[in-house]
């Protein structure tokens, strides 16, 4: 939920909050929203599964949900959705993860439907975000893939977030947790995205997660970190860390690690727990004119 904070501390600190009722302010040149709608229609479903080209999509897709980060001078936009979410699932195409059996029943949406899990029905995507400089109404975009083409491109580099400005005492201008999809794997579990931003005086800071747990079989977790120190050098610097971690119940049950699920619940608690798949860390350097 966002937090309400004093004008007093807003305005000390170079912030404005949107107008007419929109979730989010301006600061420093930035101006960070949050969208918020309801689950596809039925219609929309159609769309989506057309245009991604599919016919599946997890049961709650937040359409008009987003988290939008403009940088005015430059009309630079780095912005989450769920469209580009689920375009990564389906580009990267991993194979399903294995049910028991027992289980494979529950997928059925109809009592005679037989179960074929040939997809990736956990909605696995390697999506860390999406870049567009707007320019004249019109947009050219970098959609989020591993050549990094397109206008903006984001460079490999050893610089790392900074975690303990991060864990300083300042107040917390804005904060707000967007949904973008949900999906119960038929009660065998949950695969959900999220994106969570916090905007403090000194930086904003966002975390993308995608969270994976397959009762009794596998737990995955990705996650994306972006920081942005307001004023901090000449040219306008986005760091971005992306870590993938991800083990199967059995390793960790090997480990003597509790396979209760009520513990592995919160992914918070659990992340370390998962050992490192991947990790990078990139910077976005922003043009301060377009």
């Amino acid at each position: 939920m966002e937090t309400e904070v004093d004008k007093e501390i807003l305005k000390s600190s170079g912030a404005e909050l949107l107008p007419d009722g929109r979730r989010g302010l301006r600061i420093h040149g930035w101006e960070i929203e949050t969208l918020r709608g309801t689950i596809l229609t039925s219609l929309a479903v159609e769309e989506w599964e057309s245009k991604l080209q599919t016919s599946h999509l997890p049961e709650m897709v937040f359409g008009e949900n987003a988290l939008v980060l403009k940088h005015l001078g430059s009309n630079t936009k780095i912005h989450f959705n769920a469209f580009d979410a689920l375009a990564g699932w389906k580009q990267e195409g991993l194979p399903p993860v294995e049910v028991p059996a027992a289980a494979q029943w529950k997928f059925r949406s109809k009592p005679s439907q037989q179960v074929i899990l040939d997809y990736d029905y956990t909605f696995t995507t390697p999506y860390c975000g999406s870049e567009v400089i707007e320019k004249d109404k019109e947009a050219v975009e970098r959609k989020a893939n591993t050549k990094g083409e397109g206008s903006l491109q984001w460079e490999n580099c050893e610089d790392q977030i900074d975690l303990a400005a991060l864990s300083l005492k300042e107040p917390i201008l804005f904060y707000d947790e967007v949904v973008l999809y949900e999906d119960e794997l038929a009660d065998n579990g949950v695969s959900l995205l999220t994106v969570k931003v916090r905007v403090m005086p000194s930086s904003w800071f966002l975390l993308l997660r995608f969270w994976l747990r397959v009762d009794g079989v596998l737990m995955r977790l990705r996650e994306t970190r972006m920081h942005y120190v307001f004023g901090k050098d000449e040219t306008p610097t986005v760091l971005r860390e992306n870590c993938w971690r991800e083990a199967t119940f059995q390793s960790l049950s090997a480990k003597g690690y509790p396979v209760d699920l009520a513990v592995y619940s919160d992914p918070s608690s659990i992340s370390q727990r998962l050992p490192v798949i991947k990790q990078t860390t990139q910077k976005l350097k922003i043009p301060r004119k377009v």
